[in-house]
């Protein structure tokens, strides 16, 4: 049985996989917003590269985030990415919304929805997770939908105007080990997003001020995004096996070739875990029992071994 989880888990996420950040903060119209958008970027990258294991990180910010460069930089990744690989775009900055098509401000022709949409379905990762963290980001939605393609928006519609904190608890969260719900020392999406949802809740009823945002997130390609993802809701599976960034011994061990392999099969195993969670309602309670207690004896023993 155990032979079989291990299995199972490799087959979900290769060990040779990958993971492609894009991380795009757009035009501030005031000098704070810019200053404020472009360390938010530059505070991402930072965390990613230090993150361990088989990462490129990709930042443009400001004047450099033309809608060409942005096109290169997709161009890029297109031309390195393997199916097995993951790709994970995050959006800061303003984001407008007409009723019909959301746009992400850039300098010159800004990009809409579909084209963001169009960009990510050229790259062959399969596995993908875009973040906007922008206002109005909740009308970028529908275009993006995509089975295998998480989206979190920092606004629950188009029409929710007003510029974001999300974003600023989205950088938190990746740099909080607090964000780590399970302790694994893996930040999830799924993880991420409550953190950072939580602290953009807490800022709104701290200040006393009435809430201008509400984010969301969709994972299934095709369902409502929703508020608060659950295995209730059929929300929130893909997020929550879709690791972000190691921190702590795992990213020390990433760095280690004789214990990433084990690393990655750790996660791998979680991932079966999260799964089994997702989908116990469906099955046999003997059936879920007897695969998620195989697939917990295994993990020990990953963990056993990485501790050595």
């Amino acid at each position: 049985m155990k032979l079989f989880i291990l299995t199972f888990a490799l087959a979900l996420s290769p060990l040779t996989a990958a993971t492609h950040y894009l991380t795009v903060s757009g035009l501030g119209s005031e000098q704070d917003y810019e200053q404020r958008f472009a360390a938010q970027a530059k505070e991402i990258d930072k965390l990613l590269k230090g993150s361990g294991g088989d990462v490129h990180v990709i930042t443009l910010s400001g004047a450099e985030a033309t809608r060409e460069k942005i096109k290169t930089a997709f161009e890029r990744i297109a031309s390195m990415a393997k199916a097995e690989d993951a790709f994970v775009l995050t959006l800061i900055g303003h984001g407008t919304y007409d009723g019909n098509d959301y746009k992400f401000n850039i300098p010159g022709p800004d990009y809409s929805g579909s084209d963001l949409a169009g960009l990510c379905d050229r790259i062959p990762a399969t596995r993908q997770l875009v973040v906007n963290t922008t206002s109005a980001s909740g009308g970028s939605l529908l275009p993006l939908q995509k089975p295998k393609r998480a989206l979190i928006a920092a606004t629950k519609a188009g029409g929710e105007r007003n510029a974001t904190v999300f974003a600023r608890y989205w950088v938190e969260a990746l740099r909080d080990a607090a964000a780590d719900g399970d302790k694994n020392e893996v930040v999830s999406a799924l993880e991420a997003y409550r953190y950072a949802d939580r602290k953009t809740v807490e800022f709104y009823e701290t200040n006393k001020r009435l809430a201008t945002e509400h984010a969301v997130l969709e994972d299934t390609g095709a369902g409502e995004a929703v508020r608060a993802p659950s295995t209730a809701n059929g929300q929130g599976m893909l997020a929550a096996s879709f690791p972000l960034l190691r921190i702590g011994s795992a990213q020390r061990a990433a760095a280690d070739p004789a214990k990433r392999r084990l690393i990655e099969q750790k996660e791998q195993l979680e991932q079966k875990i999260d799964k089994l969670k997702y989908e116990k309602a469906a099955m046999p309670l003997e059936d879920y029992r007897r695969q998620m207690s195989a697939a917990l004896l295994e993990l020990a023993r990953l963990q056993e071994e990485m501790d050595k």
